[in-house]
């Protein structure tokens, strides 16, 4: 059974950090691209963050870009989002995200979100 389970979340004043963790089991960590995405209310799901695999390659949307940085431990089955300097718009439900290979397709798989509340 695959199983996502964010933590971190909470309330923080703006200018504040925040670090968002996924522990991943049920599926082979090592082989699936991990991502962050976030929920405003009223708004669309986003990407915040990208990781491949081997945590070799990244990727950010400009909005978050210098800010926020993601990483993995593959040895852990983890995959971590580090908020630097946040602001109240960055305030959203922040959710895992994990694209699994299964033979010749990919299967996604969702965490059930973590609140991050930027405000003072």
């Amino acid at each position: 059974q695959v199983q996502l389970v964010e933590s971190g979340g909470g309330l923080v004043q703006p200018g504040g950090s925040l670090r968002l963790s996924c522990a991943a089991s049920g599926f082979s960590f090592s082989s699936a691209a991990m991502n962050w995405y976030r929920q405003a209310p009223g708004k669309e799901r986003e990407l915040v963050a990208a990781i491949s695999s081997r945590g070799d390659s990244t990727n950010y949307p400009d909005s978050v870009k210098g800010r926020f940085t993601i990483s993995r431990d593959n040895a852990q089955n983890t995959v971590s989002l580090q908020m630097n300097s946040l602001k109240p718009e960055d305030t959203a439900v922040y959710y895992c995200y994990a694209r699994v290979p299964v033979a010749l397709v990919f299967r996604n798989y969702w965490g059930q979100g973590t609140q991050v509340t930027v405000s003072s």
